[in-house]
């Protein structure tokens, strides 16, 4: 932010996403930097292509003024983006004036005798935003919406065969609980058995169903 004694103004260029027939607008602020009241007016070389709200008024000591520069909607873009016009912003100390009413042109002038400042804007065109990708045709099938109705329920086709999946897992799930008890049942009854045979170790036909015993359960919590 810079511009002079009395007025700092941010941004230091207006910038305009330019669009075709499109009315555009900007905003500029002016920040007082004095411990007086400052009067400003904003000029442009353009005043039938350019709106300036407000275009003159007071700015309160170390306090700030918003301003809004609307680009009227255009036919034609100028050659290259390159644009030509220019806004100058005038300042002085308000002095007597206390009312926007009393804002004058002369107060700006030399032949005044007050300390009036200038800065001069010149106006840029940049591109306007580039919009969102557009959504690739097949991509709502792999989205999970895609399984969904247009009020957001499945099809009956859909619920059978989701019906059917969980009553085949259901099934499943309770044939290896009941296949678990009765081998954890039969490893119970050997294990006696191979105490009573033997004080110590297991015995090799022990072994060989612990080991099928092993490969089963496996196969079930894989699936």
């Amino acid at each position: 932010m810079d511009a002079g004694e009395l007025l700092g103004i941010e941004p230091l260029e207006l910038r305009f996403p330019f669009e075709l027939k499109k009315q555009i607008s900007c905003s500029l602020q002016l920040s007082n930097k004095t411990d007086e009241h400052v009067c400003f007016k904003v000029k442009t070389t353009n005043p039938k292509k350019y709106c300036v709200r407000p275009n003159t008024g007071i700015v309160r000591p170390r306090s700030t003024c918003d301003i809004i520069v609307t680009m009227q909607a255009q036919k034609d873009a100028p050659a290259d983006m390159q644009c030509r016009d220019k806004f100058l912003v005038q300042s002085v100390v308000a002095g007597s004036v206390t009312t926007v009413k009393d804002i004058t042109s002369e107060m700006f002038t030399k032949e005044s005798g007050n300390h009036a400042e200038e800065f001069k804007l010149r106006v840029v065109l940049v591109p306007p935003p580039k919009p969102p990708s557009p959504v690739r045709e097949g991509s709502e099938e792999s989205s999970p919406r895609a399984s969904l109705s247009e009020n957001g329920a499945l099809s009956s086709s859909e619920k059978a065969a989701s019906l059917a999946l969980i009553s085949k897992l259901t099934d499943e799930k309770n044939s290896v609980i009941q296949l678990n008890n009765k081998l954890s049942q039969e490893l119970e009854f050997l294990r006696r058995e191979s105490g009573r045979k033997r004080g110590r170790g297991f015995s090799p036909v022990f072994v060989a169903l612990m080991a099928v015993v092993g490969i089963i359960l496996g196969y079930f919590l894989k699936k």
